[in-house]
Parts: structure tokens; sequence; C-alpha cells
């Protein structure tokens, strides 16, 4: 079993506590995790981008001169790719960005994420918070030396005073257990948890 020193919100040892070593101790694979991040970051592609070609944009329905005789090249339209206001050549389409994972590769890749951030995780005993104050997360945030850094706060269950008071700072991330995944946790310097968010994660993952 691996351990993890259990924290009070001043940032003081109570104790060590138990990880599972399936979950937080195996041997990281780099091309799975790298994969999976590929994935993440294309599902979050829209893939709305669009240009006009030369058929779909207006104008342009008769020759602008004459074949032959005017000293100028021929042209067929002035909508043609080579005008200005004409169509786009080769532009980008609406497409699906979307990549294929097998499943066994996306815990895989969740695993080694955990597996990678153990030594960047802070274990407390308790994340509540009395009032929806951005200033009081920042305060706890400071007792833990954690406010100067990209943090990703795991919990057990979503309050409405941690959701609040966390979502004006731009580098906390607030998640639930069971909302996990690799993107956040390779992106965050520190991980903030509790002890029962830790035993969620394991019970999900099992």
């Amino acid at each position: 079993m691996e351990k993890i020193a259990l924290l009070n919100l001043k940032g003081e040892k109570l104790k060590d506590i138990n990880l599972d070593k399936e979950i937080f101790g195996i041997e990281t694979n780099d091309k799975v995790l790298y994969d999976a991040i590929i994935l993440t970051r294309a599902s979050l592609r829209q893939g709305t981008h669009k240009t006009k070609n030369r058929s779909e944009v207006s104008g342009g329905g008769r020759k602008p001169w004459r074949q032959k005789g005017t000293g100028h090249a021929r042209q067929g339209s002035i909508r043609a790719t080579q005008w200005v206001g004409g169509g786009v050549p080769f532009g980008p389409r609406p497409r699906d960005y979307s990549i294929k994972m097998n499943r066994k590769e996306r815990r895989l890749a969740l695993l080694s994420a955990l597996t990678s951030k153990v030594k960047d995780m802070i274990v407390v005993e308790d994340l509540t918070l009395k009032t929806p104050k951005t200033k009081d997360l920042e305060a706890l945030l400071a007792g833990l030396k954690l406010n100067n850094t990209n943090t990703l706060i795991i919990v057990k269950e979503l309050e409405e005073n941690m959701i609040l008071a966390s979502r004006n700072l731009q580098n906390v991330v607030l998640i639930d257990a069971s909302e996990i995944n690799v993107l956040d946790l390779i992106a965050a310097d520190k991980v903030l948890t509790t002890e029962d968010a830790i035993r969620k994660i394991e019970e999900v993952l099992k």
C-alpha cells in the first residue's frame, strides 16, 4: 500500500493514510497518457469552423469581360478564388475532431495520471466552507501554501459554498471525485483533496 500524509487546514500532519497501490502506485504509461490528453482536448473542439468556397459566395453570375481582345487574362467569374471577395480554396470545413480510445486504455491513462500526481497531492481532513466567500477559500489555500499555484480541488460531493467561493479564482478548478479526468489532473500543479474523496475515487476505479 502507498502512504500519504493527512493534514489539517493549517498544514500540520495528523497521520498517514493508505492509498490503493493499484490506483495510485502503478507503472505509468506515458504513451497512453499522451493519447488520452489529445483525446480530451480534441473533444473540447466544436469543429464548426467554415469558409465559403466559390460556389457559396454571392455574385459572379457572368463573365467579367469577354474571353479575347481586352488585354486582360481570361476570367470566368469574379468569385473565383484569385479574386478579392471570391471563394476560399481548401479552407476549413465543419468536422468532428473526436478520437476513439479503448475503455481499458482510458482507465490506464487515468490511473497513470493519478499515480503521477501522488507526489503533488495534499490530503486534508475537511474541505467545507461555512460561507460562499472567495476570500475564505483564498485563506484556506494560503494556509496550505497553495494561494499562487494552479490547484485542482477534488471533493467527495460538490457543495454550493465551495462552488461559489472557487468560481472567481482563475488558478483553481473544482471537481467531484466521480468526475476526475486526465486533462485536469495533468494541468494542475497541485491536487488538494480529502480522505473521503480518495476513498470515492478508489471505489469508482476498482
